[in-house]
């Protein structure tokens, strides 16, 4: 159990007998966690999981949930294309990124390494802030016109890479090794050089993964420092015009151990020996590309003569340059070795990663479980500096107020609010509380509006619906309290009923509509989002707003608000809006209405009117009402044949992924709530099967081995909730459906009270439940309540290999449902 700390006194390790403090006020108390746990769960993680097929996650160093993240970036090297729709045009799509996350393992030439990421999403780059290249040569000409780093990057190779939690290395074919390992807000890196030649390091200030408005850069060679900013965002820019602009400033400082023999920048296309300074950004080109020829840095030709390895340790803020070097004193200050960095890092994800302690399962098993449960723990990012400032929405300077300890930022609302949100409630409430607070200053900070997708101190408005009000839902359903809870409900209560400009244009629609609630002027009139709304896809957007208002009638219930919880419990049903009884021969679906209350042309396997799925693995999306589902389609028995047929082949064999619009497809979210289902159908055993197909088959210890982008951590904390056996099914509620566990016992450390799965049997392939014990009771229920999560507890399962068709099917056994 981990002991409370105070403010000052989080983020502590130990390191060599060396006691350092990463931060005052930092962000998170993990390393308290208790050192009495088996083996080291970070020896066990694989970064390059992930890193191909479409996962993008990147494989570099970076703390748990934390601001500095220095991983390669590699560009995407293909050839000039012509823009779409404007005839004779070209642009220079090399200086891209191989992938969202700075890094595609197919990939095999790297231009830098930047000290931002995000991790796992979908959108073409976003981050990836000043990268630090090291060369071998001369530079005699720009690198601003390098744009696919065949100059002043270099080719490697995956046998001269190692990736660790907390350190990752690399040896160039232009013979430097790189070494890189960090704190919170810091990095420290060891770059050694091959002899005889000149040792240079480009700072390539401008070159963010999306492209800057702006970029400086200082070098200071009688103080052998380096600094600057870049000024950036375009976060989904290349898909309209809406999100391509710049919304924040990383300033940074670099402090390096060697000498600088010589000095230089460059200004777009112009190299210039000897100066001191440069300033400018590549601006973003068409479709938000970044275009060659622009763009400033600074390079350095480093003296090797002592030592071929040359230390590097870089400090950032988003506030100011001052602010970076407060940081970088106050968690990596001058004298703080690179194995000191390295082993404190590692100190922190070991720390961790044992919350969570697994035993049983092979040993792939357990590397991409902890795996998993490590990219759950980088999705949102610090934001707040040593000293608690941080540049907010509004453009000002504002400082975290008690009782919050830290302000955090990147929110990917749609992906997060379905599982990752709570598993980190559930394993560090007071954190999440955080993240509740950092929301609401957000919102507060934006004009009273929840933006659905934030990045930095940006709203970028990405994806559908307002899963503001679920994620606010799930932190405080899973013990997040430590926010301003009445403050939260009130504005999302408001936000809800009351439309506003942005609810009202169609700007940026579709993937970027501007309204926390677009269309809720609809939303209001017609009980549904019609067809010609301002909408990504208005059927989607219906079964998202209804569990938006699902979720504010669950903060009514907690506020003590019954009059609100059943006006929006009942506004949560309005998805039986868009069900249509006679929608094909076969049977019914939701699918989109015109605003006259018609039915356009319908195909269940086409994803016309949702968004990232089709209408069949949108059917199921009413996760607080799935009875209410159920009687829409036509009773339990019907509803079984087609849940079956959604889950089935034809020849029997589960259809869990690349089965077809038809069927489920478990590597995106709109499908990942599905196979929990049979639960409240009776049939617990297809839903063991299903779950424990997928963690068999879509999950590897292989940097393959994600399904689809990780989207900050979602699609890890799906995988780490399925493997314990275990499943957040309701938005803004803490019931736990159950599958079965893929470990014999799991123990999961927590403040609040412990909870202990014990799984005797459990196998790779005996994912079926025989009997199971709460607290040491039979029971026969698929699902635990609330006051489990509250309180913690104890689960003893029986598995096999053979399912038991008796275990958990009776009508009473079933999960809840909710309606007024």
């Amino acid at each position: 159990m981990m002991r409370k700390v105070e403010w000052s006194d989080r983020w502590i390790g130990w390191s060599a007998g060396l006691l350092i403090l990463l931060a005052v006020g930092a962000a998170t108390a993990w390393t308290q966690a208790s050192d009495n746990v088996g083996g080291d769960p970070a020896a066990l993680v694989n970064p390059l999981i992930g890193t191909t097929n479409g996962g993008n996650d990147y494989p570099g160093v970076t703390l748990p949930l934390g601001m500095f993240a220095w991983s390669p970036e590699e560009p995407r090297n293909r050839p000039r294309q012509q823009v779409q729709g404007v005839p004779g045009s070209m642009h220079d799509d090399r200086g891209r990124p191989a992938a969202p996350g700075g890094y595609e393992y197919s990939a095999n030439r790297i231009s830098g390494f930047s000290l931002t990421h995000l991790m796992g999403t979908g959108c073409a780059g976003a981050s990836g802030d000043i990268p630090f290249m090291p060369y071998v040569g001369e530079v005699t000409s720009s690198p601003a016109d390098d744009a696919g780093a065949e100059i002043y990057g270099s080719t490697f190779s995956h046998d001269e890479e190692t990736a660790k939690v907390g350190y990752y290395k690399v040896k160039l074919a232009n013979g430097v090794t790189t070494e890189l390992t960090t704190t919170l807000r810091t990095g420290s890196g060891r770059f050694t050089y091959p002899a005889g030649k000149p040792a240079v390091m480009l700072v390539r200030t401008a070159y963010s993964e999306t492209g800057s408005t702006d970029a400086r850069v200082k070098i200071d060679a009688a103080n052998r420092t380096v600094s600057g900013s870049v000024t950036s965002g375009n976060f989904c820019g290349y898909l309209g015009t809406a999100d391509r602009r710049s919304y924040y400033t990383l300033y940074f400082v670099a402090h390096f151990d060697a000498p600088f023999l010589s000095i230089g920048t460059w200004q777009d296309s112009v190299a210039r020996p000897k100066s001191k300074e440069a300033h400018g950004g590549t601006t973003y080109g068409p479709k938000g590309f970044v275009p060659p020829g622009k763009g400033s840095g600074g390079w350095m030709v480093l003296d090797t003569s002592k030592s071929a390895s040359v230390g590097v340790s870089v400090g950032i803020s988003y506030v100011s340059k001052e602010n970076a070097e407060a940081n970088l004193r106050a968690e990596n200050p001058a004298g703080t070795t690179f194995e000191t960095v390295r082993e404190t890092a590692h100190v922190a994800w070991k720390n961790a990663l044992s919350r969570i302690e697994i035993e049983g399962g092979t040993h792939d098993e357990q590397v991409v479980f902890y795996t998993a449960l490590y990219h759950t723990l980088m999705g949102e990012n610090l934001y707040s500096d040593a000293d608690g400032h941080y540049t907010g929405m509004d453009g000002k300077v504002h400082t975290v107020a008690a009782p919050q300890k830290a302000q955090y930022s990147t929110f990917s609302g749609w992906d997060v609010y379905r599982s990752q949100l709570q598993l980190l409630t559930l394993l560090e409430p007071e954190i999440a509380g955080d993240f509740a607070q950092s929301l609401l200053n957000q919102a507060n900070q934006n004009g009273g509006e929840w933006d659905r997708w934030t990045h930095n101190s940006g709203i970028t408005h990405v994806m559908n619906g307002d899963p503001a009000a679920p994620a606010i839902a799930d932190i405080l359903a899973f013990g997040g309290t430590n926010f301003d809870t009445k403050a939260a409900y009130k504005s999302l209560l408001q936000a809800a009923i009351v439309p506003t400009a942005h609810d009202l244009s169609n700007e940026g629609c579709e993937v970027e509509c501007v309204g926390q609630r677009p269309s809720l002027d609809q939303w209001l009139k017609l009980h549904y989002i019609p067809v010609g709304a301002n909408a990504w896809g208005p059927a989607a957007d219906t079964l998202e707003d209804a569990t938006a208002d699902f979720a504010v009638s669950e903060l009514a219930r907690r506020m003590g608000d019954d009059t609100t919880r059943r006006q929006f419990l009942e506004r949560a049903q309005y998805w039986k809006n868009i069900f249509n009884p006679q929608a094909t021969p076969e049977g019914s679906y939701i699918q989109n209405r015109n605003a006259d209350g018609t039915w356009p042309k319908f195909d269940p396997a086409s994803d016309d009117g949702f968004v990232e799925g089709s209408a069949a693995q949108y059917l199921w999306m009413v996760p607080f009402n799935e009875k209410g589902l159920f009687t829409m389609l036509g009773g339990m028995e019907k509803a079984s044949q087609r849940l079956n047929a959604f889950f089935y082949n034809p020849d029997g064999s589960l259809a869990v992924t690349q089965s077809g619009g038809l069927h489920a497809e478990l590597s995106n979210e709109p499908s990942i709530e599905t196979p929990w289902l049979f639960d409240f159908l009776g049939q617990p055993w297809k839903t063991q099967e299903a779950v424990r197909r997928v963690l068999n088959t879509i999950w590897t210890n292989s940097p393959k081995g994600m399904p689809g982008n990780d989207d900050l951590g979602e699609m890890s904390s799906w995988y780490v909730w399925s493997a314990m056996g275990m499943y957040p099914e309701i938005p803004g509620r803490a019931e736990l459906v159950l599958g079965s566990p893929l470990f014999t016992a799991i123990h999961i450390r927590r403040a609040a009270g412990d909870i202990v799965v014990k799984a005797h049997g459990a196998g790779t392939n005996a994912p079926y439940v025989q009997s199971l014990k709460v607290n040491g009771e039979s029971t026969m229920k698929t699902w635990l309540p609330e006051n489990f999560v509250e309180h913690g507890g104890t689960l003893e399962f029986e598995l096999s290999g053979t399912p038991d068709k008796q275990w958990g099917t009776k009508a009473e056994d079933a999960p809840p449902s909710f309606e007024p």
